[in-house]
Parts: C-alpha cells; structure tokens; sequence
C-alpha cells in the first residue's frame, strides 16, 4: 500500500512540473509574432539605431512590416536608420520569415528536449506537414535550406557589387537584400528600392531567385533535393510547380502588355532591359516587395492585376504569404468541377476530400474579409485615391510590402490598421489552419435541406 501510494504520489508530482500550456495553438502562434513585434520595437527605438528619432508608432510600425515580412515602411530604410537599425531589421524578417514555430521546433531539438504530443501537432500545423513524425525533419530541412541558399544569394551580389560599393559597404547590403529577399520582406536600402539596379542581369536575376525559392515552399524544396527526377515527384509538387510556371509566365505576358508603352515605367527603357523588368514584377507581387520601375505611375489595370497576384501569394510552407497557391489551385478546379456536374474534385490524377475543398475555400473567404475591413477602414481614415487603398491594404494582407506611394502618408490610424492587417495575413492563416485542422463532431445530425445559390 505504501509503494503504491509513493508510485501515485511521484507519478502526480511529475505531471505537474510537465502539465501542458493552457493557451491554445493559435494563442502560442499570435503570440510569439507579436512577441517579436514589442523586441523589435523596443530595439528600434534605441539611440543608436536611426540617424532620427522615431515615434513609438513609426517604430512599431516598422517591426511589425519585418516581422511579418512584408516590406511597407513609413520612413526611408536606408536614410533612417543606421548599420545598428538595419541589423535588427534583418534579424527580425529572418525569424519572421522562417517563422515562430520554426525556431521554436529547432530551439528544442538544440536544446535536447523531447516534444510533447501537443505541441509537435502545433508545429505541424506551422511547418504545414500532414505527419506529425515529419515535424523534426521538417525543421532541419528549412533551418539547412535557409543558410545555404540565403549563402550562396549573399556570395553573388557580394561579387556584384564589391566593384561599385567596397567590400565591406557590398557586404553587409548584399547580406541585407539577400535576406530581405529569401524571407520575401521587401526591405530596400535604397528609396528607389532596386530601380537603380533595373538593367543590372545579375542583380535581378538573383533577387528573382532568392524570392522564388523562398516563395516556393520548404517541402517543394526538400521533395525537389530528394527525388531530382520529374517522375518520382510528389502530386503536389508538380500541381505547384506547373501552377507556379502558369502563373508567372500569364503575369509577365500581362504586365509587358500593359505596360510596354508607358513611358513612366517600361516604355522608358531598352527593348532587353523592358523584358527584364516586365519580367521581375510578374514575379515580385506575389509577396517579395521589390520593384525596379515606379509602383505608383503603373497603369490602373496593371496595379489591379497586381492585386490578384499579391492575393495568390506563394506556396505553402514558405516564406511568402497570400492564400497561397495551392489554395487557389484547389479553388480553381473545384469550380471546374462544379461547372462540369462532377461530384468529386480531381487534381493531378489525384481526388481531393471535401475537407480540403472547405479548407481552401475557408481560407480565401477569411483572407477576403480582412481585406474588405481593411478597405473599409483606411477609406474612413484617409483621404486618398480608392485604388491606392485598396491596393495597399491587399499588399498588407499578402505581406508583400509593393504600395502606390501611399504608405508614408498614412494617418496615425491608417498605420495602424495596415499593422493589423499585416499581422492578420501573417498570422491568420496559421490559426485558421489549426481550427480547420481539428474539427469538432456535433451529436445531432439535423434533415438536409435546399438553399438557393447563384
């Protein structure tokens, strides 16, 4: 009886040193960005880091667009602050970037500790993987693939550079884009961004690979490094390449169109050089940021189109945002299916559950309705053109950081509620997903019924 009762005694004593946080997944999610967001404002406004001082909302405000990648700035980067202050806003965009739960997973596997079942399904759910025993796996692979490719963009537009800039001067920039583009931030040292760099090769096409590859997704990329041969890939990665391919290349036919004759933008630039800049903002609304020619003097078509893509947004696992573009995948063939009369939703020679057609279409009407609210609100705040409202607000949603001129002219409560926005689109599909994730079966089972649509 004794034994027994030390057994029960040691056995309640040690559950309750390893009881399970009582805060939700999402909670622990939302919290670790806005954790990041309060350092990095706190560091932001240390003496040494701007040539200025920042208000406590211009500060905020700009660790709010790092961490959640996004790239919009109230004051001028490189004007502003000094080697300190673009220092902390490189290491927030990497940790905003590879996200919370990222570091979280590979802090415990430094550290030694044994996961619990809880909290492996919450990294699951970050790191996007469908089997809980692929969450270490998971982790390493993105913490390798970052350094690696994040080196290697670094080396080139050191070499790139180094000629113009110095070494050290070529250095730390080519550390600070490469980054910025890797984690698809959209931070610029420069107030013209890249456009000084608009006919330079090797600078965009190595700014263009670092957002792809980044925008790709983590499990693209490890499937891509593990079977190298078209054949043995996974269903998925072939939908998102193909999807990815499409899409790029339908957006950069549309953006030369358009833009081809507009002399505030391509029309001013060499037949080569136009190709190349058409090419690189095709690519850079869906979340990287960058821009080589002026946002704001583009055609109202072409910003509207620009809109579509920023609300697509980059792959899963990856370090853009957006609905992403196996959500929009999936909402595309559902439709196709429904306009055909087939009951089941095909893809790739593949059936998807109704589960993850509900999932999908969930995810784009949350995204839609934060950037309605966000529309909503900046059109009581600010007195400005529609377009550049909506525009900025969808740029915020997708964390891409592209504005038509509006951002540093924003009120105090605009700023704020692209904030909001901004960490709505970073963090809101995480917690959407991890409600979708686990759902909750009622008891009762009611009578079906017709409700008209369309």
């Amino acid at each position: 009886m004794r034994i027994w009762a030390r057994k029960t005694y040691h056995h309640r004593h040690k559950n309750r040193h390893h009881k399970p946080l009582a805060a939700s997944p999402p909670a622990i999610l939302a919290g670790g960005f806005f954790l990041l967001i309060i350092i990095g404002t706190l560091l932001l406004k240390l003496p040494g880091a701007t040539n200025e001082p920042l208000s406590w909302l211009q500060s905020l405000f700009t660790a709010t667009s790092a961490v959640t990648v996004t790239g919009l700035s109230v004051v001028d980067t490189g004007s502003e602050f000094t080697r300190l202050g673009d220092i902390i806003i490189m290491v927030l965009v990497q940790l905003g970037g590879l996200g919370f739960m990222t570091f979280s997973v590979v802090t415990a596997l430094a550290l030694g500790t044994r996961l619990g079942l809880r909290h492996k399904i919450i990294a699951q759910e970050a790191l996007n993987q469908t089997s809980i025993a692929d969450v270490h796996k998971a982790a390493k692979i993105v913490v390798l693939f970052s350094l690696v490719i994040e080196t290697i963009g670094f080396l080139i537009l050191t070499l790139a550079w180094q000629q113009q800039k110095g070494w050290e001067t070529a250095s730390f920039e080519a550390l600070f884009y490469t980054i910025s583009a890797f984690n698809n931030a959209g931070f610029g040292l420069e107030p013209s961004n890249l456009s000084n760099y608009v006919s330079n090769v090797p600078i965009n096409l190595t700014i263009c690979l670092l957002f792809i590859i980044g925008g790709l997704g983590f499990a693209i990329l490890a499937d891509l490094w593990a079977r190298r041969n078209w054949k043995d890939l996974r269903p998925y990665t072939k939908t998102i390449l193909i999807a990815t391919a499409v899409i790029n290349l339908l957006a950069f036919i549309a953006v030369l169109a358009l833009e081809a004759n507009n002399p505030a933008t391509l029309g001013q630039l060499e037949p080569g050089t136009k190709i190349i800049a058409a090419w690189f903002h095709a690519l850079s609304p869906r979340t990287a940021g960058f821009n080589t020619v002026d946002i704001g003097a583009m055609k109202d078509a072409t910003s509207v189109f620009m809109m579509l893509l920023m609300f697509i947004g980059g792959g899963s696992m990856s370090t853009a945002s957006g609905i992403k573009i196996g959500t929009f995948v999936v909402l595309i063939f559902a439709t196709y299916s429904f306009l055909r009369q087939r009951d089941e939703v095909n893809i790739n020679k593949r059936r998807l559950s109704n589960q993850q057609v509900m999932k999908a279409l969930a995810v784009a009407v949350m995204s839609m309705a934060v950037i309605f609210v966000g529309i909503f609100a900046l059109s009581i705040s600010e007195d400005a053109n529609f377009l550049d409202l909506a525009f900025e607000v969808v740029s915020a949603a997708g964390t891409v950081g592209l504005s038509r001129g509006l951002t540093q002219n924003l009120s105090p409560i605009g700023q704020c509620t692209i904030m909001m926005v901004m960490f709505a689109g970073r963090v809101g599909p995480l917690t959407l997903i991890w409600l979708l994730a686990t759902p909750k079966k009622g008891h009762l089972r009611y009578p079906k019924s017709n409700f008209q649509i369309g």
